[in-house]
């Protein structure tokens, strides 16, 4: 069998989101979500998100969020009650508190300082 055909992406490594303030953005992954920063290097920052890099690029044309559904991270957590209260109280604003999109796992979504929308999913056990 020809190696190249059986090759297969299995999982996402790194999620790479433009920036249009490298600091700012960093202070909000870093401080307010609480995500390891692993290092920077010239326009870029890299953060730990639990088996997925998190990248952070600079780009100050980046332009308008236009329809936030174009980029979405979602993070999996052990409690999304728990977690909604922990990243409200860390100033995070979500749009919706957490619902139940499938089965027991709830869901909630916020933006981060350039309009990219972030989620939090899991079950709600409080």
């Amino acid at each position: 069998m020809d190696e190249r055909r059986s090759v297969t992406l299995s999982r996402i490594g790194v999620v790479m989101l433009g920036v249009t303030d490298l600091g700012r953005s960093l202070a909000f992954y870093r401080d307010r979500l609480g995500l390891k920063l692993q290092g920077t290097g010239g326009e870029f920052a890299f953060f730990d998100a639990g088996g997925t890099t998190l990248a952070l690029r600079e780009q100050r044309d980046l332009g308008p969020a236009g329809d936030a559904r174009r980029v979405e991270v979602v993070f999996s957590v052990e409690d999304a009650g728990a977690a909604y209260d922990a990243l409200r109280s860390r100033g995070v604003e979500f749009r919706i508190a957490p619902r139940v999109v499938t089965g027991d796992q709830h869901a909630a979504d916020f933006r981060d300082p350039d309009g990219h929308v972030l989620s939090i999913l899991g079950p709600k056990k409080g």
